[in-house]
């Protein structure tokens, strides 16, 4: 069977660009792989933590040139994607309308220097933050320590559960930046904020700022597709002193969800007010289109961008270490979510 599983991955089926299948008796998958960022997501057909499945993800991610790999599940899906290594890294609150999808990622070079997880032992994904020693990719932390952090809800994960890696200095990092970001936040409520135009666009409309940014290192996104068969709108918002934004929400309307990206970062202090006010407005629009909830991924040392979805009532649920490329540099995510809506009245 394990020739039948290869030979197969080796003609991988690919759908769309960035999209591969795989299926064989034990393993059905589809990849997301996001050149740019080097990065791809799992979505996981059959349940089950076959060593097959964490074999093939891990041969593929090295063979697309992935650095981190990460998956979106269920609760109960959970532990699965611990016992095949991945590290709990945060949650999105009312992603399947009714029910919380948590986020788990792991780091390909990790993965690759150690078995899938058989013993009380971790993986511990590479970072800025890490010592390069490969010995110190593998090492035991007391769960005590771990049940303690604040990077997951506790009511969502009980202290039983959680038992994955944690780089306690990435998580350390962007507390310091949301603690600056409530600080502008205090700021903003005593001043008078600017009016921001927020107009929905076409995607034509996107491209040439788009490329700009990106040849400028400015983009934090390429507006990369983040799931399967969703839809896709782009926003632009001006303001005075020649302020503008660029917008895109990426949704699933049979799940009510929404991912919003920004395209680039605020500069100074009066894009980082319009910043605020052009989400706000933003948020408005999701919240009338029946949207219950949305989240969005910043750049855990950009304290300006962070100002903006603080000011507009996101949470922190999460820290997604090494997930985004900004310019050159890997730098990791801060999860933001916010729960629009109550489904059904509920």
């Amino acid at each position: 069977m394990a020739a039948k599983a290869w030979a197969t991955a080796d003609k991988a089926d690919k759908k769309a660009e960035g999209e591969i299948f795989f299926q064989n008796d034990s393993v059905s998958l589809c990849l997301l792989v996001q050149r740019r960022t080097k990065t791809m997501r799992v979505i996981d057909f059959r349940a089950g933590p076959t060593p097959a499945k964490r074999t093939f993800v891990l041969s593929l991610a090295r063979r697309e040139g992935v650095e981190k790999v990460y998956t979106v599940v269920e609760r109960d899906e959970v532990s699965t994607w611990v016992k095949l290594g991945f590290t709990k890294e945060g949650n999105i609150p009312a992603f399947y309308k009714r029910s919380d999808a948590f986020l788990l990622g792991c780091s390909v070079e990790a993965q690759a220097r150690v078995p899938a997880q058989s013993e009380r032992r971790i993986i511990a994904p590479a970072s800025r933050a890490q010592p390069s020693d490969p010995g110190s990719l593998a090492r035991t932390v007391p769960r005590s320590s771990i049940a303690s952090r604040s990077w997951l809800d506790p009511e969502r994960l009980p202290d039983d559960e959680v038992d994955a890696p944690v780089d306690t200095s990435a998580l350390d990092f962007a507390e310091k930046t949301l603690l600056r970001a409530k600080k502008h936040v205090k700021e903003l409520a005593e001043r008078a904020l600017p009016a921001v135009k927020l107009t929905e666009i076409q995607e034509a409309a996107t491209r040439k700022p788009l490329a700009a940014a990106l040849r400028s290192g400015r983009a934090l996104t390429a507006f990369e597709a983040f799931g399967r068969g969703v839809e896709r709108r782009y926003f632009a918002a001006t303001g005075r002193a020649g302020f503008e934004l660029l917008a895109s929400v990426e949704s699933q309307p049979c799940f009510g969800n929404a991912f919003v990206e920004i395209l680039s970062s605020p500069r100074n202090e009066g894009e980082r007010v319009a910043t605020a006010i052009a989400l706000k407005g933003l948020c408005e629009r999701l919240f009338a289109d029946g949207t219950v909830g949305c989240f969005a991924l910043a750049p855990s040392d950009d304290a300006g961008l962070a100002t903006a979805f603080v000011y507009n009532g996101f949470r922190r649920t999460g820290v997604l270490q090494n997930h985004l490329v900004v310019g050159r540099e890997r730098k990791d995510a801060i999860v933001f979510a916010r729960k629009l809506a109550n489904p059904g009245g509920e």
